[in-house]
């Protein structure tokens, strides 16, 4: 583990994380409708596959990725495809967004997938596919799909994987519990995102004021070689990509 002194300048804010920073990660019950936008992401509209009527199975492919920059979606649970249609989005403006609306059958029957053994043994632009093909897209607001990013990264050899674990702003705390109870999987994302773009180091940069999520992820990286833990000081916007790399 490693200590690091922070960028020039930032404030301290209230944090009121302490509302949140002790409550385990829950699962919500299935409601009876479900909206799925088909942009989750930066980029076009996936484009839906599926028809009203259609039965679908959960992790099920239900939009393609659009044209240029996109992502698939996929079902979150099994059930009727009710329609496809413009629906008010999760955003402050109001704007429409093409949805696929989903009525759940309350059986979450999961679609079969192939098994992928060893991942570490693909070769890296198949991995980096496979990654585009799970639809997965960066969490930080832009949405970014992570495909995309990785496979820019392959020939550019990059030495060093930063993974940003400080959630700086005020009341966050879902990267925090996603650390404290999930720690290997975190480990295991950032191991085959060092495999796709063939970095030799991993550092995982947590701010000091989770000694929890701290904790676990230093258990979960006993004996990783080139992997190491690194406490940054509690200082707003360390989240902020150029001020996590100064610190």
């Amino acid at each position: 583990m490693a200590f690091f002194s922070p960028f020039r300048g930032g404030v301290h804010p209230d944090s009121f994380k302490e509302l949140s920073a002790t409550l385990p990660i829950m699962r919500l019950p299935i409601p009876p409708q479900l909206f799925v936008p088909l942009r989750q992401h930066a980029g076009s509209d996936a484009v839906a596959i599926v028809e009203p009527g259609s039965h679908v199975l959960k992790g099920q492919l239900i939009a393609r990725a659009g044209n240029g920059l996109s992502a698939p979606v996929h079902a979150p649970t099994s059930g009727i495809v009710a329609a496809i249609t413009p629906v008010t989005a999760a955003h402050p403006s109001g704007m429409k967004s093409n949805a696929i609306i989903i009525k759940p059958d309350r059986k979450d029957t999961p679609v079969k997938v192939p098994t992928l053994l060893d991942p570490f043994k693909l070769p890296r632009d198949e991995l980096a596919q496979k990654i585009a093909d799970a639809g997965i897209v960066g969490m930080g607001g832009a949405s970014f799909p992570a495909a995309v990013k990785l496979s820019s990264a392959i020939d550019r050899h990059v030495e060093t994987i930063v993974i940003n674990g400080s959630e700086c702003e005020p009341y966050l705390t879902a990267d925090d519990r996603l650390m404290t109870e999930r720690a290997e999987k975190i480990i295991l994302g950032a191991r085959l995102i060092r495999h796709v773009v063939g970095a030799q180091k991993i550092a995982i940069a947590i701010e000091d004021n989770k000694p929890n999520a701290i904790s676990a992820m230093q258990k979960a990286a006993v004996g990783e070689q080139q992997l190491e833990i690194v406490v940054v000081p509690t200082r707003y916007p360390m989240g902020s990509a150029k001020q996590m790399i100064k610190a």
